[in-house]
């Protein structure tokens, strides 16, 4: 008799909640192009310098990189839903104030910078929020299809908001699409106010915001996962952001183009990143994500040394076509393994450092290849970004992407609760696990080695310190010791262990020789 066939998941699409704000999404980004266009070429006007029209990229890369962090520790101790909502509607303050004082003549160089970094506070708070609730959106086998949406969704509105940001701003003036940008964020403000999202049910009480963060900083230092997509964005991020921040300048100076001509360009790397979206579908499946991101750097670095050089309009819109296949490429890589890396406690926090990386990178590369520009000229600084990002893309050689679900980090559950004795403040610590290993003492060499990478597993879900000991006395009997803050937090780290780590524990147990499981001791500082 055959088992019958398991369901298959759902398509992201086919889930009310997930499409509605997908669309809502679009409706939004279109807006949010639009306003970029606006503002880089409304700073042209305003000041012809190079590192001015730059500082336009970094005020809306910087609050990304200092509060992204911050935004994922509150979205992962607070509603996600309501923390959406606010930063949703600081940024319709932002756009609100931008186009007024633009329509009233007051907006300066530096007016615009602080209205578009208020806006881009908005979105950091929100950016770790929006990743983190696509797993509450749809199931998991689906997720990285859903990624994949959203990204394409991003690359819609690339493709649509520049160009008709472009034909607005060459119409009716940078007040319009200020003001169009502002309309756009009350889609997504409605989708928001009427989901009904289901509170989350937890054992323990949720972190306290500093404690989130410390636990959020203290996970992306001990998770080599991690570490290896944080890597490879620096790379690629520091690099590529010569294109995004001198694409204003080549436009104008170089090109002659009007606002709707730099709209254009815009809209033509928009279209390649959805002929990138849909041909990646196929692609991911007979490409690894190493081999795609490797090509997809290599002809980021093409496009932007094209661009460079490029004669005409033409070609440079031919340039921005490849530019924008290679960025969504690169953009999706990057973002799922980010998505893979990290379990649902921390999700928002370690999804926050991937995007205060991302930024954090593009910020210094825009003022560093503005700075660049000013000091010799457009196509110098573009033609170093693009040698250099061919360099850096060498690092994909010794740091490799893995595949998509090459771990399970999913709780696993599998460890005992604790034997106490009585009851237990919370917040009563430090405290310090003992867990006795037997092992045969010509073993114990191999036994260390093996145990070793449990040490970045005990300090990133909350241990402070970690050691191994083996007993003078008795040959064989080796402690296993780590010290966490508090004996909550120990609780927390029983919620947080994974399958993944199951797998590696037990690897680690099969040395163990003795005829119960290792035996586990719980000292907790006495009260004062």
């Amino acid at each position: 008799m055959t088992a019958p066939a398991s369901t298959p998941p759902r398509a992201p699409l086919a889930t009310p909640l997930f499409r509605a704000l997908w669309i809502a999404t679009i409706v939004s980004n279109i807006g949010t192009w639009m306003n970029d266009v606006g503002s880089s070429w409304l700073m042209t006007s305003l000041s012809p310098s190079p590192l001015w029209v730059a500082m336009v990229q970094a005020a809306t890369t910087l609050p990304m990189f200092l509060f992204a962090l911050p935004g994922g520790a509150l979205a992962d101790v607070v509603d996600r839903r309501k923390l959406l909502i606010v930063s949703q509607l600081l940024i319709l303050i932002g756009a609100a104030a931008l186009a007024s004082s633009t329509h009233l003549g007051l907006t300066t160089p530096l007016v615009l910078l602080a209205l578009t970094a208020v806006m881009g506070l908005g979105a950091a708070l929100s950016a770790p929020a929006f990743q983190a609730i696509v797993p509450e959106l749809v199931e998991k086998p689906a997720l990285a299809d859903a990624v994949a949406l959203n990204s394409l969704g991003v690359n819609i509105a690339r493709a649509i908001g520049p160009a008709l940001g472009g034909v607005i701003v060459a119409m009716a003036g940078p007040t319009a699409v200020y003001t169009l940008n502002a309309v756009s964020i009350l889609a997504v403000l409605g989708v928001l106010f009427a989901w009904k999202r289901q509170p989350r049910v937890a054992a323990l009480p949720p972190e306290h915001f500093l404690g989130a963060l410390r636990a959020g900083y203290r996970y992306a230092r001990h998770a080599p996962a991690l570490q290896l997509v944080l890597l490879r964005s620096i790379a690629f991020f520091l690099f590529s952001s010569a294109l995004w921040a001198l694409l204003p300048l080549v436009g104008r100076r170089e090109l002659g183009l009007d606002a709707a001509g730099y709209g254009a360009l815009l809209g033509a790397m928009g279209f390649g990143a959805v002929v990138g979206a849909v041909v990646l579908s196929k692609l991911r499946k007979i490409v690894s994500a190493n081999r795609l991101s490797v090509a997809a750097s290599l002809g980021f670095a093409a496009a932007t040394l094209a661009l460079a050089h490029a004669a005409n309009a033409w070609i440079a819109g031919a340039v921005m076509v490849v530019a924008g296949l290679a960025w969504i490429t690169m953009l999706s890589a990057l973002n799922v393994a980010a998505q893979m890396a990290v379990p649902a406690w921390v999700k928002a926090r370690a999804l926050a450092v991937y995007l205060l990386v991302f930024q954090g990178a593009m910020t210094v590369g825009s003022l560093v290849w503005g700075g660049l520009a000013s000091r010799t000229d457009i196509a110098t600084a573009l033609t170093v970004a693009a040698v250099a990002l061919v360099l850096a893309t060498g690092i994909a050689l010794r740091f490799r992407l893995p595949a998509a679900n090459a771990v399970d980090l999913t709780p696993s559950g599998h460890w005992a609760e604790p034997t106490v004795t009585g009851e237990h403040a919370a917040d009563r610590g430090p405290v310090m696990i003992l867990v006795e290993y037997r092992i045969d003492p010509a073993q114990v060499p191999a036994f260390v080695k093996a145990i070793q990478p449990f040490k970045a597993v005990r300090k990133r879900d909350g241990a402070l310190t970690w050691n191994v000991f083996e007993d003078a006395e008795q040959p064989g009997l080796v402690i296993e010791s780590f010290v966490v803050p508090s004996w909550l937090e120990h609780l927390r780290q029983h919620e947080r262990v994974t399958h993944d780590d199951r797998l590696t524990q037990e690897q680690i147990r099969r040395f163990h020789i003795g005829d119960r499981p290792p035996l586990v001791r719980h000292l907790i500082a006495p009260a004062n």
